[in-house]
């Protein structure tokens, strides 16, 4: 899912990324509204907010705001800087560390939801957690499909779902016409998993309230596990033929 890049890269590579990673933001973002009662996915609100207050002359309160915008892209920041950084040196996987970051941060705030650890943060400390964690999953994502993919918000996926289904209406020409389908599929595949994620997300809530953080931080893991035996399998395979 991470590994391959430009040429190497197929449409599969971008369905089980946007599958696997939309859903894990569909949790974050029902878990962040649920809890805090804060958008923790996205910025779009926060700039409405952010307006709002400043218009009211409620400067402490759109300073606020201000500082979730800067931790959604300080996220965004750090994970492209890690991927650059790691891109130069051979030895190092570009896509490790942001996700390890991210699961750090997802665990960090499930576990102060359970007692036994007595770890204590604000609301506003979750939410700027969350929202940099879904900084840092959105550039990465964005960086390793080649901006094909994005799995923290769904406004750019509706817009383009709209505009690909237009366009089913005017292509004739048959290659056109499969890319579009496909297009289609993956845009289809994130809503679904995104609106999955935010419907588990929010019945596990319920019972287990901020731990369901721990779930998303287990799925991440087990993401990598995965790409990782995933990637060792093909080379043995190679290494037999």
């Amino acid at each position: 899912m991470f590994r391959h890049r430009g040429k190497n890269r197929t449409y599969f590579h971008n369905l089980k990324l946007a599958s696997a990673l939309s859903f894990v933001a569909g949790i974050v973002n029902i878990v962040g509204v649920l809890s805090v009662k804060i958008l923790t996915t996205n910025i779009t609100g926060h700039f409405a907010f952010f307006s709002e207050e400043i218009f009211l002359k409620n400067y402490s309160n759109a300073l606020v705001y201000l500082v979730f915008i800067i931790c959604f892209l300080a996220g965004a920041f750090c994970s492209s800087c890690i991927v650059e950084f790691s891109s130069l040196h051979k030895k190092l996987r570009p896509h490790l560390i942001p996700l390890l970051m991210e699961i750090f941060i997802l665990g960090f705030v499930g576990l102060s939801g359970i007692r036994l650890f007595e770890i204590s943060i604000s609301d506003y400390m979750i939410a700027g957690l969350l929202l940099f964690a879904m900084g840092a999953q959105n550039s990465l994502v964005t960086r390793v499909s080649q901006s094909v993919v994005r799995t923290t918000h769904l406004t750019g996926i509706f817009t383009d779902l709209g505009i690909e289904l237009s366009k089913l209406l005017f292509h004739e020409r048959e290659n056109e016409y499969r890319q579009l389908k496909k297009n289609i599929a993956l845009k289809l595949v994130i809503i679904g998993c995104f609106f999955s994620g935010c419907i588990m997300g929010g019945f596990l809530y319920m019972m287990i309230n901020l731990k369901t953080l721990l779930l998303a931080a287990g799925l991440l893991f087990g993401i990598i596990r995965y790409d990782k035996l995933l990637y060792r399998y093909y080379a043995l395979k190679r290494k037999l033929r």
